[in-house]
C-alpha cells in the first residue's frame, strides 16, 4: 500500500475518487438532482485545488499494490475545521473507501494516520460528522472510542440531512 499526500496537483485524481465514492455511498438513498448539484457543487476542480492549498487541510490518497486508488481522507485543523464546537481538535472532514475495499482493515490505517498526525500537532481530541443513518460507519467509529457530541445540518442539494457529531480524546 501507498499513501500520497496530495498537492494541488493532484486536484483532477481527488476529484475523481471523491465523486467515485461519495455516489456509491449515497446514490441509493439520495434523489439524483440533489446528489448531483452537490457533487458539481462540492467537487469542482476549483474548490478542491483551494481546498488543498489551505494550510489547515491535508488530503491523502491511499493506493493498492497496483497503484488503484482505494480511499481517500481529508483532515483539518484551526480554521479549516467545519465545526467551532471542539477546541485544540483535529477533524476529519472525509473518510471514503472504494466499495470493494471495505472491510480489509483500511478504515483502521487511516483513522491510525489521523491519529498520529493529531497526536504530532498535539490535538486532544479527533473529531468528525457521520449521517445519522449510516449504521455501518456509526458502528466503526463508536468501536474506535469515538461517542456522539452533537449534530449539524449537511445539506445534500435540497435535502437537508443529519450529521451526528462524533469526537474521541487522544
Amino acid at each position: 500500500m501507498k499513501i500520497k499526500q496530495l498537492t494541488t496537483s493532484d486536484a483532477k485524481e481527488l476529484q475523481e475518487i471523491s465523486i467515485e465514492t461519495f455516489t456509491a455511498t449515497y446514490s441509493s438513498q439520495s434523489d439524483i438532482n440533489d446528489l448531483n448539484q452537490y457533487l458539481e457543487e462540492s467537487y469542482s476542480i476549483d474548490k478542491l485545488t483551494k481546498e488543498i492549498e489551505n494550510t489547515d487541510s491535508t488530503f491523502y490518497i491511499f493506493y493498492d499494490d497496483d497503484n488503484e486508488k482505494m480511499s481517500y481522507l481529508k483532515l483539518n485543523i484551526d480554521s479549516a475545521q467545519s465545526e467551532d464546537d471542539f477546541d485544540n481538535a483535529l477533524e476529519i472532514e472525509r473518510i471514503y473507501i472504494q466499495k470493494h475495499h471495505q472491510k480489509k482493515g483500511l478504515g483502521r490505517q487511516m483513522f491510525n494516520l489521523a491519529l498520529k498526525k493529531a497526536s504530532e500537532l498535539n490535538k486532544r481530541q479527533i473529531w468528525l460528522g457521520v449521517w445519522e443513518f449510516n449504521e455501518n460507519a456509526k458502528l466503526f467509529y463508536t468501536h474506535l472510542g469515538f461517542e456522539v457530541a452533537g449534530e449539524h445540518t449537511f445539506n445534500l442539494g435540497s435535502d437537508a440531512q443529519t450529521d451526528l457529531l462524533m469526537s474521541r480524546k487522544i
